[in-house]
């Protein structure tokens, strides 16, 4: 007689194999998984992670959306602690910074925004929208900012949003090259002056 597996337990193993595919993710990025070694790593065969993730893609996908409440977590909701306006941009920027380098090699959403950035795809897609989900609530932030006085009237949301999000690659890039101490200090002497360009 087979053994029935609760959705409970279902879940649990299905959160587990997840959790080893994003760190191992964030090693050699979101291209680099191979549902061969995330199985040894886990201690099952290839049919038991396929029946948690039924291809690859799916498996690639999932690590992304992961990442993606993740970041969300640690950037966004502590941001929105903050008043409207340039304390809670700031808050969402200094966060970011620290989330790039919380798991030690980078951040796997802007990485795989390399990955992805020049095929068609589900993966593509998925990358696509979500960067242009987050890139809208820095203009949000931009605006409430704007509004409260904090940056000039005549602020393109879009262009500002641009300028922090080119830092962040930036901080990304020489954080695995150079070391995440220097690349974190230059990234804030970048982002106050980039802001201070904004003052009223």
């Amino acid at each position: 007689m087979s053994e029935t597996v609760s959705p409970g337990k279902r879940a649990v193993t299905r959160d587990l194999i997840l959790d080893q595919a994003y760190a191992m993710a964030c090693q050699d990025g979101v291209e680099g998984l191979s549902i061969g070694t995330l199985a040894a790593a886990v201690g099952m065969s290839k049919s038991g992670v396929f029946a948690h993730f039924g291809s690859r893609e799916d498996l690639q996908l999932a690590v992304l959306e992961s990442g993606a409440r993740r970041f969300m977590a640690h950037v966004l909701v502590p941001a929105l602690t903050q008043p409207r306006g340039i304390e809670r941009l700031r808050s969402m920027i200094g966060h970011w910074c620290e989330w790039g380098h919380k798991y030690k090699r980078g951040c796997v959403l802007l990485s795989a925004t390399s990955e992805y950035d020049g095929r068609d795809g589900a993966l593509h897609d998925w990358v696509v929208r979500m960067q242009a989900g987050w890139r809208g609530e820095l203009e949000k932030a931009i605006a409430f900012a704007k509004a409260e006085g904090h940056l000039r009237g005549d602020t393109d949301e879009g262009q500002l949003a641009f300028e922090i999000y080119a830092l962040m690659l930036g901080l990304h890039h020489d954080a695995g090259l150079f070391g995440i101490e220097q690349a974190r200090k230059r990234t804030d002497a970048a982002v106050q002056r980039l802001l201070a360009s904004y003052e009223p």
